[in-house]
């Protein structure tokens, strides 16, 4: 899902207000009475329209699509990328001119690329069960590790390398903040003081005819004493050659020694420098991803820096296996290259292939084929209103762009529906515009205004018919124990028992032994319970809401502890003191917030869809907050009061029909309000998010389609519904 921060298609919880202003809303009266469409059926006129002509159509035959990349505005990286084919690969050098053929693996081969950069080497052994504790404890403390070997006089030698650094120093320090971890400090015999791999050669005269020609010379110089690796070398449009290079240093006086005490042991070797302008690709044996030493290395092929763009193709209708990437498959080709010194790793490939896996993995494919057509026409025009928007690249794979599964993410109805709309997009004036999307727009879009603070003539807010989300979840009552306990059991934990409490609440009983209750209606198994029951405990009921989801969602309750600590970093927090007062101040024309006051004070965010992260992470700004500790109150002496103030309130207390007076301690709080509802509420401050709606809600809601295409509308409808006064047009 496009941009600006969409999250993924994830969700939760209990339902925020709905927009009710028809005038502004515009939405069918089909969907403002989709309650009556459960019990009858109503005659749907479907309006459509034929693609304009002759209006500027952008082309574009073939998508960069980045799936590793560093950027100003998007950094994935990965210090090496491993490849696989079912029929093999064709890998070559890519040139102006055209693909430099430069070698073919074998049906299901796999080869590595990382790199020749600077990285730190962490240890060198004999022993491969010493080399492979180093790399599991690299990984374990979330580092990228490299296990390579090479020939040694001392026989078969494993190292130990980390990551992918632009300089010589920035690799020490990184290698030796790694060794002050004392376990692998132990496995590799060091205090502190790591090694260094550079991108420094020497070349030697010599071309092998083949690959295992070049391997075995490189073993022979190895056995001397020499370190020396076989080659492939690539010069302008000539087919690349296989060679020896000898050392990897990462300075020049390294890089002369290296050059001496080879020359020392073979008098009549002829070693220069390596050509900047070549494209060599030293080749190690890579035990990464082996399973063990008995089993085949990978070869990893370290690429320079700058100046070579290798170019991998297979003709197996699976496509290219990439690890490294959820171990995706992806039609097209793939280069990789050096860019912004890291590894890049670009799938380039027809455009309507790319949107087969886009629809794919935006909306599931059992969804209608018209809600399916509208995803096809918004993705395509809005890959194509990016441009080059990644330097090297028109798109990433992630959300940020949007979502690219690769080949898996291919299913027959998202082919059906890109095919069925091939280059058809959205315009507006003549242009192609941003057909931003979301999940869900929690029954109405946002204005940009309000998520973004700026206004686009084809973006308002609509109703949006989102409940399909809900469809066949629990249900899921809050509830209050015995004990003063609140929190959210699933309704099928609890019978009814036709009784009700001194406020007229239901009560309900507890059928299972160690019901669990929880903080939001939702199984989340790293979220600690509020408290379980037993089997025959009586509750009271003091709400039902549908298992969080899409279209509605609880977050909470944070104390004020727990919101200072979501907000350090991202927003500045008026004031010095505890967090007493968090409340909505103002909100847009959906009715999502667009101010906050945090204890009276304006909370400042450069724009309102900063909220969701500042909170922990909330699915959407369509929000309203439940300040648990909020509550008016009349003293003894008849004064009202409002706690929590901005300053603290003190000590509560309760006066009971004695007269007696006796301090309220516990941590929550039933009140009788003035309408006769019971709330539950807290003695301390507790702010509990109760929203709709998952992503920023601007432009297509993806279950607002499907609702949409249920009610029998086409995609084009679809499409003019969302973003207002566009048309649909084909090349």
């Amino acid at each position: 899902m496009p941009t600006k921060g969409i999250n993924a298609v994830q969700a939760n919880e209990a339902k925020a207000p709905r927009v009710q202003d028809a005038k502004r809303a515009r939405l069918p009266k089909a969907i403002r009475t989709m309650t009556v469409l459960m019990t009858g059926v109503m005659a749907l006129s479907v309006w459509t329209s034929v693609p304009s002509r002759g209006a500027a159509v952008p082309k574009l035959d073939n998508i960069r699509v980045a799936i590793f990349v560093n950027t100003s505005k998007y950094k994935l990286d990965t210090a090496a990328a491993t490849f696989s084919s079912a029929g093999g690969l064709q890998v070559g050098v890519r040139q102006p001119s055209g693909v430099v053929p430069m070698f073919q693996t074998s049906p299901s081969e796999t080869v590595r690329f990382a790199l020749d950069d600077y990285k730190p080497l962490l240890l060198e052994t004999t022993d491969y069960m010493t080399a492979l504790s180093a790399l599991k404890r690299l990984k374990a403390m979330g580092a990228s590790g490299l296990m390579t070997a090479s020939g040694d006089p001392r026989g078969k030698l494993y190292q130990i390398a980390e990551g992918s650094y632009a300089s010589a120093a920035e690799a020490k320090a990184a290698g030796d903040r790694w060794l002050k971890d004392a376990t692998l400090a132990g496995l590799a015999g060091k205090s502190g003081n790591a090694g260094l791999i550079g991108p420094l050669h020497l070349e030697t005269d010599t071309v092998y005819a083949s690959k295992a020609e070049a391997v075995q010379a490189a073993q022979t110089f190895s056995a001397s004493g020499v370190e020396a690796y076989a080659a492939m070398k690539q010069t302008g449009s000539a087919p690349g050659i296989y060679t020896v290079v000898v050392g990897a240093e990462s300075d020049q006086t390294a890089l002369n020694r290296a050059k001496a005490q080879a020359q020392q042991i073979n008098g009549a070797l002829s070693l220069r420098q390596t050509d900047a302008g070549a494209a060599y690709l030293l080749m190690r044996d890579d035990y990464t991803t082996a399973e063990s030493a008995s089993k085949p290395p990978a070869t990893l092929y370290s690429v320079p820096v700058t100046g070579t763009k290798l170019w991998l193709s297979a003709d197996a209708p699976t496509g290219i296996k990439l690890m490294e990437r959820y171990n995706r498959s992806y039609r097209g080709s793939l280069e990789v290259s050096g860019f912004n010194n890291k590894l890049a790793v670009i799938n380039e490939l027809p455009f309507e292939q790319y949107l087969y896996a886009v629809v794919g993995a935006e909306m599931p494919s059992s969804w209608p084929a018209e809600a399916l057509k509208s995803q096809a026409v918004a993705a395509r025009t809005y890959a194509l209103y990016q441009g080059f928007g990644f330097q090297i690249a028109h798109v990433v794979d992630s959300t940020l762009s949007q979502a690219y599964g690769g080949i898996g993410a291919e299913k027959p109805a998202t082919i059906a529906a890109v095919d069925a709309t091939s280059g058809e997009v959205a315009m507006y004036n003549g242009k192609v515009i941003e057909t931003v999307f979301s999940s869900s727009a929690g029954g109405a879009t946002a204005d940009p205004k309000e998520i973004w603070g700026s206004n686009v003539d084809y973006l308002k807010t609509v109703q949006s018919p989102d409940e399909s989300s809900e469809k066949g979840l629990y249900r899921w009552y809050r509830i209050v124990l015995p004990n003063g306990s609140v929190g959210y059991t699933r309704e099928d934990l609890l019978d009814e028992t036709n009784q009700t409490s001194m406020t007229g609440h239901p009560i309900l009983r507890v059928n299972t032994d160690g019901a669990k209750v929880r903080p939001v209606p939702l199984v989340q198994d790293n979220v600690p319970v509020v408290d379980q029951a037993s089997r025959g405990t009586l509750v009271v009921q003091l709400e039902k809401v549908s298992q969080s989801n899409e279209m509605s969602w609880v977050r909470g309750t944070y104390s004020s502890d727990e919101l200072q600590t979501m907000m350090n970093g991202k927003v500045k927090v008026p004031g010095n003191g505890k967090i007493s007062t968090l409340e909505v101040s103002q909100k847009g024309p959906s009715g999502r917030p667009t101010e906050l006051l945090v204890n009276g004070q304006k909370l400042t965010v450069k724009y309102p869809d900063l909220f969701r992260s500042a909170f922990g992470g909330l699915p959407s700004t369509f929000f309203r907050i439940d300040e648990t500790a909020r509550m008016t109150i009349a003293g003894g002496d008849g004064e009202i009061r409002n706690r929590p103030a901005v300053t603290d309130s003190g000590a509560m207390y309760l006066i009971g029909g004695s007269g007696s007076a006796k301090e309220l301690k516990d941590r929550n709080v039933f009140i009788l309000n003035g309408d006769g509802e019971l709330r539950a509420a807290t003695k301390e401050p507790g702010f509990r998010f109760v929203g709709s709606g998952n992503g920023h809600g601007v432009g297509l809601s993806q279950y607002g389609a499907r609702g949409l295409a249920e009610l029998g509308y086409d995609y084009k409808y679809i499409m003019q519904y969302y973003y207002k006064d566009v048309t649909i047009v084909k090349e």
